[in-house]
């Protein structure tokens, strides 16, 4: 039987949406750097290889803390260790956007990943608890779906206001108003952690020998366009990353009180819906990266118009996750909005990989960026309903990190699979004299062709594997 939340139900939305700013917050500062990268590499005089790790910082302590930062908000609370996670990434954005050197940049950027992987481990674990019946669930989700898949292309277009009209430092500086108001949002909003008699042990041993192997796959995946995939240096850390699993793995099977259940990966549900969310992210992010790059190299778009062709998408997610997801997913269940969304999502894919180097943005561009839009739209809600829902409380914080981190792991690892093929494909046609534009398009033609593949690999294990949740009967009544 569902049990309904202790929280006010007045004071539920408004939490909401507290959890969905922290979220944005996170989300924002993923892709709100991209466009900044030229400004920031000649103010600070990074060489070609140092600027990759602006980014790359920021993802290796973020993927590497997600699992730790979820199980901490688990034992300590999950209020507690939001509000920590938050007054940390945003100290850290005021170091970034202060910074005078590449060197304190960089160390800032690694400490703000530490704050925002705390951030979303448990965020949506508070979502969890908050909403408890399946209809205003939905709804939830749906929030934070939206904010999720949409942000980052709200990312872009910010990043390009802010960097041309004021300076690169302000897509830094901009989160120190916003983390203080958050802050005190979430103290007054966020439920307070329930009394327990469970002694709070952290799995020491777990934490450390996790926390290292996600560390060294990270650093290997977001490195190998750099260091060479097949390079002793890429293939000893995924190694060592292996071995350190299968540690992790033998400690987790006889401790008494794990880190990580493993008993989790016994629900299928949760386990599939790791799988298609890592199929996914990979797609997504190298859509997401590729296409600004094919409108800004190829169109020759400045990076304000980079950012407005997104809106599309963002436009059609809204309507979906704002509400029409809700629906679908409390008539149809999880599974058929799923399916259906990454399959359309697939399409999308498939449209971006017909582009032409004189191509126009009502023809090559728009098409693909509605479908990526209905896809993303209508597939994000469920995925993460797949991968939370049926989890007992005590352990929703770890069920978080996990899907957080199976994100993280896909999008850059897909990230750096599919700009490889393109960067590969790129440099085969330029040694055969083909243009340089039309090496660079066929490069991207390609990797999206790739990208489809994911996506469509993701709907088909989606389909023959998620199962219907008993929290969605079929005769739910949909919402208004």
């Amino acid at each position: 039987m569902t049990t309904k939340s202790s929280h006010p139900r007045d004071h539920r939305w408004a939490a909401l949406f507290v959890l969905c700013g922290g979220s944005l917050m996170i989300v924002l500062d993923s892709t709100i750097v991209n466009v900044a990268l030229p400004a920031i590499r000649d103010s600070l005089h990074f060489s070609p290889n140092a600027l990759a790790w602006v980014v790359n910082a920021y993802l290796l302590t973020f993927g590497g803390f997600l699992l730790l930062g979820g199980r901490l908000g688990d034992l300590f609370g999950h209020k507690k260790v939001f509000m920590f996670g938050l007054i940390l990434f945003t100290a850290a954005s005021l170091f970034c956007g202060l910074s005078q050197s590449a060197v304190m940049l960089t160390i800032a950027r690694a400490i703000q990943g530490l704050g925002g992987a705390v951030v979303s481990a448990v965020g949506l674990s508070l979502i969890m608890d908050l909403f408890v019946e399946p209809e205003d669930r939905a709804k939830a989700m749906g929030v934070f779906g939206f904010v999720s898949a949409g942000g980052g292309s709200i990312g872009v277009l910010l990043g390009g206001v802010l960097t041309n009209y004021l300076s690169w430092h302000w897509i830094f500086l901009v989160n120190v108003p916003l983390g203080i108001v958050i802050y005190l949002l979430a103290k007054k909003y966020l439920p307070a952690a329930r009394e327990s008699d469970a002694p709070k042990h952290l799995d020491a041993a777990g934490a450390v020998t996790i926390t290292a192997t996600l560390l060294l796959a990270v650093y290997a995946v977001v490195n190998g366009n750099v260091a060479s995939w097949v390079s002793a240096q890429t293939l000893g850390m995924l190694a060592a990353a292996a071995l350190l699993l299968a540690i992790f793995l033998r400690i987790e099977s006889r401790s008494h009180r794990p880190l990580m259940p493993l008993s989790l990966f016994k629900m299928r549900n949760l386990a599939t819906a790791n799988i298609v969310a890592i199929l996914w992210a990979a797609a997504m992010f190298a859509w997401f990266f590729l296409s600004a790059l094919y409108l800004g190299s190829i169109l020759g778009f400045r990076p304000l118009q980079v950012g407005l062709s997104f809106l599309p998408a963002n436009i059609i997610m809204a309507v979906f996750s704002l509400g029409l997801s809700a629906r679908l997913v409390n008539r149809f269940g999880i599974k058929k909005p799923l399916v259906v969304g990454l399959a359309v999502a697939a399409c999308g894919l498939l449209w971006f990989a017909r582009t032409r180097v004189d191509g126009n943005f009502a023809v090559d561009v728009l098409p693909g960026m509605l479908l990526l839009g209905f896809g993303a739209g209508t597939a994000f809600n469920p995925m993460l309903l797949a991968a939370m829902n049926g989890v007992k409380p005590q352990d929703s914080g770890l069920a978080s990190g996990i899907v957080n981190t199976s994100f993280m792991m896909g999008g850059a690892l897909g990230l750096a699979i599919l700009t490889s093929i393109a960067a590969a494909v790129t440099s085969h046609l330029l040694a055969a004299h083909h243009s340089q534009l039309v090496a660079l398009n066929s490069g991207f033609n390609v990797a999206f062709l790739v990208g489809a593949i994911f996506a469509l690999l993701g709907a088909a294990l989606g389909g023959f594997l998620i199962k219907a949740d008993a929290a969605y009967p079929e005769h739910v009544p949909t919402t208004h």
